[in-house]
């Protein structure tokens, strides 16, 4: 338990990190993947390389200290992280390694003597925040334990089938190599996968939405494939999927979880996406057909062109079927073959203010999916119309959360 004294060290150390807690956790990932090689198959290198899981972690250490009175203000995010966690098989005894190495970073990079009553005080704080994720963890692999069909770190899964759904997208259809079957999961969940990518000689994973309703026989995700631009390295996982991977090959798979998925298919439900963030609110709206679509849904979609929107003609046909689903497509910047109307419903960014009542109601949930300032801007967007935040959830990509003002 951290003394008045500790809890007043840490609070203090809040302007350093603020200014140079980027610099700290890149240290920490270096020191602790150097020291711990194995952990690599475990923590996605991509991240690493990016700098963006040292964003992350920065974040969360600078939040952490700023609300170290009251951590219980941070449960959503470490139920979120939690489930992450959960989903690459972090277990307890792992947190005894991110804890001697993020003390002696803060040792070293702050030039502090790990005798310091500083680290004494972020050792005992960082004992407690553990205690919270291992606690929150160990009730989600209960949940998977005790569950038909689910299971407990990697299982194999065979590649069944592959099938292009844009330029950039392709669906990877996946099956249980051990013939069994798969627990019923929630609209909207993810797995994580991991392969052999041979320009690193190790396996590394990633975690992509299940982009259909939940299935008793596969597993379906659509990947879509991360190129090189300029500086910028091409993602390792998903172009060995892409490349690599072929049908009848093995790969790890992870029992789906998370925390963002269909909450009430009783309610009417908006799904708003940004590029491959369409995953989820395809597989929400097609659980959502399973049940004969009892609600009116919306489903709001934008791309960059129609080269890049995927599941287009599954989308159509859907609408055919079920006059209760209406779609507004926008395209940034829509090819010259492609017909407004017919092709794309919006030229141009996606702007919600311009949609009618009757495409935003008030007493629907929404589900927001994409890049972050995509996120970010819609949010602002649904809540200038007065949608309660509490009917607003969210999903964002890669590491961490997204931040709401």
């Amino acid at each position: 338990m951290l003394t008045d004294s500790q809890r007043d060290l840490v609070k203090a150390t809040v302007p350093v990190l603020r200014e140079n807690g980027v610099a700290l956790t890149s240290y920490f990932y270096n020191r602790m993947l150097t020291n711990n090689p194995d952990l690599k198959e475990t923590f996605n290198l991509g991240h690493q390389r990016s700098g963006a899981q040292a964003q992350a972690l920065a974040g969360a250490v600078l939040a952490y200290a700023e609300n170290i009175d009251d951590p219980s203000v941070l449960m959503p995010v470490v139920e979120m992280v939690a489930h992450k966690h959960v989903s690459l098989n972090i277990q307890a005894p792992d947190y005894n390694i991110v804890g001697e190495n993020l003390l002696h970073s803060i040792s070293e990079v702050l030039e502090i003597p790990m005798e310091d009553d500083l680290i004494t005080a972020w050792g005992v704080a960082y004992g407690q925040l553990a205690d919270i994720f291992i606690e929150t963890e160990k009730r989600i692999y209960e949940e998977h334990q005790k569950t038909t069909g689910s299971w407990l770190g990697w299982r194999k899964f065979t590649v069944a089938k592959k099938v292009p759904e844009s330029a950039e997208i392709t669906s990877f259809y996946l099956k249980p190599s051990d013939g069994g079957p798969i627990a019923p999961h929630q609209a909207g969940q993810y797995i994580s996968v991991r392969v052999m990518v041979p320009e690193l000689g190790l396996k590394q994973p990633r975690q992509y939405t299940v982009s259909d309703s939940p299935q008793p026989d596969y597993i379906r995700i659509s990947v879509k494939r991360e190129d090189s631009k300029g500086d910028k390295i091409g993602g390792w996982v998903s172009n060995t999927l892409h490349q690599n991977v072929q049908e009848g090959d093995e790969i790890d798979v992870s029992a789906p979880t998370g925390n963002f998925f269909l909450f009430d298919s009783s309610k009417k439900n908006v799904l708003i996406s940004g590029g491959v963030g369409l995953t989820p609110m395809v597989a929400m709206l097609n659980h959502l057909v399973s049940l004969n679509m009892p609600q009116p849904v919306q489903f709001i979609h934008a791309c960059r062109d129609g080269k890049v929107h995927a599941m287009k003609q599954h989308l159509k046909d859907l609408k055919v079927e079920h006059p209760q689903l209406s779609t507004m497509v926008a395209y940034e910047f829509p090819q010259d073959s492609e017909v407004k109307g017919e092709d794309y419903d919006v030229a141009g960014r996606l702007d919600l203010s311009t949609l009618s009542d009757e495409q935003l109601p008030k007493d629907a949930d929404y589900y927001l999916c994409g890049p972050v300032p995509f996120m970010q801007e819609q949010h602002k967007a649904l809540v200038a119309r007065g949608i309660n935040r509490a009917q607003i959830h969210t999903e964002a990509f890669g590491t961490g959360g997204v931040t709401f003002s």
